[in-house]
């Protein structure tokens, strides 16, 4: 793997899926159907899974030594890998993201340590699945579930957001990647900072609730409705089976 200090993207060597003539839209989804210019191409549509890592959803990792129901986290799995399967085979990107911090620690801030003592899951402390959130450890690595297929971006972040300190934007600006499709954990923490982050640049977000999950029913809840007011403050909200139903091949734009 490249050394996360000099790139925090890796990719395989060759792209996974057939690309021509498939489309989305119009996607049944809240407050307006999805996206609001009606179709985009799936060469301009990446799938973004955002964090699913055994430190936040298996056992033995960070989440469960924090003394969260792992189940909680591992909802949103199975519709995730049903959506990546429907990805690859109509042509759209994928991008997986790991939130992690360097073996020294030296990219952790203070206060994120802290916080993490406080509650008996320090980062970067010994576990079940190896030192909490450090890039290179067992519970650092992406659940077999829905792992990266060959010719798949990787994207490392030390943060919650998966634009701050990372080169994504450029990526998906490199790859002419207009609109995105959000799954991963938490719908409240991860999730919601990347969909906040992207729509100030100007991408159009659909987060997908069946393949999110938080550690508090609640929270996954209200993280979903925030979404939806103003008109789509975001973007929107549906389920996998919607984008599915929504592609097509032939489409007009």
């Amino acid at each position: 793997m490249i050394d996360a200090r000099t790139t925090n993207v890796t990719r395989a060597p060759a792209r996974v899926g057939s690309t021509d003539g498939w489309s989305v839209g119009p996607v049944a989804a809240r407050p307006y159907a999805w996206p609001y210019d009606g179709r985009v191409d799936t060469r301009h549509l990446a799938v973004i899974c955002i964090d699913w890592q055994v430190d936040f959803c298996g056992a033995g990792g960070y989440v469960d030594r924090m003394g969260y129901d792992i189940r909680l986290t591992r909802a949103g799995l199975p519709a995730t890998a049903m959506l990546l399967e429907h990805a690859r085979a109509t042509g759209m990107t994928v991008i997986h993201t790991r939130e992690g911090h360097a073996p020294d620690l030296g990219d952790l801030p203070a206060n994120k340590r802290w916080r993490s003592a406080q509650i008996g899951a320090e980062i970067g402390s010994a576990g079940p699945r190896g030192r909490i959130l450090v890039r290179g450890e067992p519970g650092w690595e992406i659940v077999p579930e829905v792992a990266p297929a060959p010719g798949e971006f990787v994207v490392d972040k030390p943060g919650k957001g998966a634009f701050y300190a990372t080169n994504l934007d450029l990526l998906l600006r490199t790859n002419q990647i207009t609109h995105l499709l959000l799954t991963g954990i938490t719908t409240d923490v991860c999730v919601h900072t990347t969909m906040r982050e992207a729509n100030d640049r100007g991408y159009e977000c659909l987060v997908l609730a069946d393949c999110t999950g938080a550690t508090d029913p609640s929270n996954h809840d209200a993280a979903l409705h925030m979404v939806t007011m103003q008109g789509g403050v975001f973007g929107a909200v549906a389920e996998a089976a919607d984008v599915i139903a929504a592609t097509d091949r032939g489409g007009e734009q």
